[in-house]
């Protein structure tokens, strides 16, 4: 076994970079179909556990309020969270493994250390890690914003674009967010609207319940709005033109910056999709395919994605194989593609991401 386990460590490092071959599609090819062997046996010899729970880097914004903290199980020092990144590889916000050998690492040093095959091979087409995911908590308003699709985002800001979802997880009375606007304009009233403060009269506001699901393709204006807290899900990217900031100023004492001229180019300016088709799947787009279930239940990780839990509520537990996890809502798991089936018992309800293809 001894003398396997030392021939091996090479072959996983060519088995992670196919394209290092020369000869390329088919060693690629070959090597795809046995990685889901290796994979287990990595699992077996306890080199990699298959499901990880993460810890979160965490945001102070202004308009963040103390929810995470007290609903949520956030550990937080501060006085107001408003963000937490609970799925991250971006250098503004990366999470952490919490759980296992590897416990205090970075999720991108992680991935680094076990080869980007634990992501699964519909992640390969994409050079960065694909996706964020996301607690947030406004108790007060967000600056009225639009976000870049990929296009402008790479010519512009070097990141890819960003399309997200929200899904609600707490909304007080009288709770609603801006979502598109009520009828189409032109970049020209767009642009005096924003110079005159008139903006909100044409923005479509859309009052909010727990459960609610919003998809919110790049480029369409939006803002969330006070006395929410949402799940999000959306691409690895932290790019953000601000529209309107409501005349606030940031801990420098100076109002924040605005970001007309990008904004006006990239925006659509019309009513947003009133319906999406996403094949029984919350949301199913290019960039994740994300559903809710409640325990319990069994996730099948497959060799094609690896995927994310957000613990939206309960207690309970999660078993892959031989291991055992405690988790209770606000947590967050990483499940290595080719885990196989995943059992959670309790009272957990929880919103699952994979990277999917449409």
């Amino acid at each position: 076994m001894l003398a396997l386990y030392l021939f091996v460590p090479p072959l996983f490092f060519y088995l992670r970079l196919p394209w290092l071959f020369a000869g390329g599609a088919a060693i690629a090819a070959f090597s795809y179909a046995i990685r889901p062997a290796f994979i287990k046996l990595e699992k077996k010899w306890g080199i990699l556990m298959p499901v990880v729970k993460l810890l979160p880097t965490c945001k102070d914004y202004l308009w963040g309020g103390d929810r995470l903290m007290k609903e949520y199980n956030k550990a937080f020092s501060g006085e107001r969270l408003a963000e937490t990144w609970e799925l991250s590889c971006h250098p503004d916000g990366p999470s952490f493994i919490a759980s296992g050998p590897d416990a205090g690492m970075t999720l991108s040093a992680y991935i680094e250390k076990h080869g980007r095959r634990i992501l699964g091979a519909n992640c390969q087409i994409f050079q960065e890690f694909p996706i964020i995911a996301k607690f947030i908590d406004a108790r007060d308003d967000l600056s009225i914003q639009v976000h870049p699709n990929n296009m402008d985002a790479m010519e512009k800001e070097h990141q890819y674009g960003k399309s997200e979802m929200w899904y609600v997880l707490e909304a007080d009375p009288g709770a609603y967010l801006y979502y598109g606007f009520t009828h189409p304009i032109t970049k020209e009233e767009y642009r005096r609207r924003i110079e005159e403060n008139t903006l909100e009269e044409v923005l479509n506001a859309v009052p909010v319940k727990k459960g609610d699901l919003f998809y919110i393709p790049a480029g369409t204006v939006h803002a969330i709005c006070k006395g929410i807290v949402i799940a999000e899900i959306q691409q690895n990217s932290n790019v953000t033109y601000r529209v309107y900031d409501h005349g606030r100023v940031g801990p420098d004492g100076k109002p924040r910056q605005l970001h007309i001229d990008k904004a006006v180019e990239v925006s659509k300016l019309e009513l947003p999709c009133a319906r999406y088709n996403f094949g029984g799947h919350l949301v199913r787009s290019a960039y994740f395919t994300v559903d809710r279930f409640d325990a319990p239940c069994q996730i099948d990780t497959d060799e094609e994605s690896f995927t994310s839990i957000l613990v939206l509520d309960g207690a309970g537990s999660i078993s892959c194989g031989d291991d055992v996890l405690q988790c209770k809502k606000g947590d967050s798991l990483f499940i290595t593609a080719s885990s196989g089936m995943s059992y959670l018992s309790g009272n957990l309800q929880v919103l699952c991401t994979r990277i999917g293809t449409i």
